[in-house]
C-alpha cells in the first residue's frame, strides 16, 4: 500500500547533497520506498539559467529537467539508507531522453519516479515531467550508490 509523506525543504536538504543554484526539488508529495516518488520543482523566472536559455523566451533547459528527475529518484533511493551521511547517489545513465514541450518560469513541474530496476547499489528508474498534467520529458535512468 502507498504511503503518502511529504518532504519540506529542510528535509529534502536532509538528503541531497545538493544546494543552490543547483538543487531542483522544492518538495516530495508522496513515495513508496523502493518502490516509486512524486517531487515538485516551482520553476521562477529568478532562476538563473533563464539569463541565458533564452531571455526573450525563458525555457528550462531539458537536461536541468533529466536532473530535478534524477534528484528526486536520488532522495527515494538514499532516504531508506541508515548511514546516507556516508553516500552519493552517482547519475550513471539515462536512455530514451524525450523532451514533449517546453517548461517555462510560473510552470510547476510534477516528476514521478517509478523503479524499474534495483540492486544494492544500482538502481534504474523511470521518470516522467508533467505541467498540469501534461507530459512534457520523459526519460530511463540509472544510477549508482557510492561511498563519500
Amino acid at each position: 500500500m502507498a504511503e503518502s509523506r511529504i518532504l519540506d525543504i529542510r528535509a529534502i536538504l536532509e538528503r541531497l547533497p545538493h544546494r543552490y543554484p543547483f538543487l531542483l526539488v522544492d518538495r516530495i508529495l508522496e513515495f513508496e520506498d523502493d518502490k516509486r516518488i512524486v517531487g515538485i520543482k516551482n520553476v521562477t523566472f529568478n532562476e538563473q539559467f533563464f539569463q541565458g536559455h533564452f531571455p526573450i523566451k525563458p525555457v528550462m533547459p531539458g537536461v536541468l529537467i533529466i536532473e530535478a528527475m534524477a534528484q528526486v529518484g536520488a532522495i527515494l533511493l538514499i532516504g531508506a539508507i541508515p548511514d546516507r551521511h556516508n553516500k552519493l547517489v552517482y547519475f550513471t545513465g539515462i536512455d530514451g531522453a524525450r523532451f514533449r514541450k517546453p517548461v517555462e518560469p510560473g510552470d510547476r513541474l510534477r516528476i514521478e519516479c517509478t523503479v524499474l530496476k534495483l540492486k544494492s547499489r544500482f538502481c534504474k528508474m523511470k521518470g516522467e515531467a508533467t505541467v498540469e498534467g501534461q507530459l512534457v520529458a520523459e526519460a530511463e535512468f540509472m544510477s549508482s550508490l557510492v561511498e563519500v
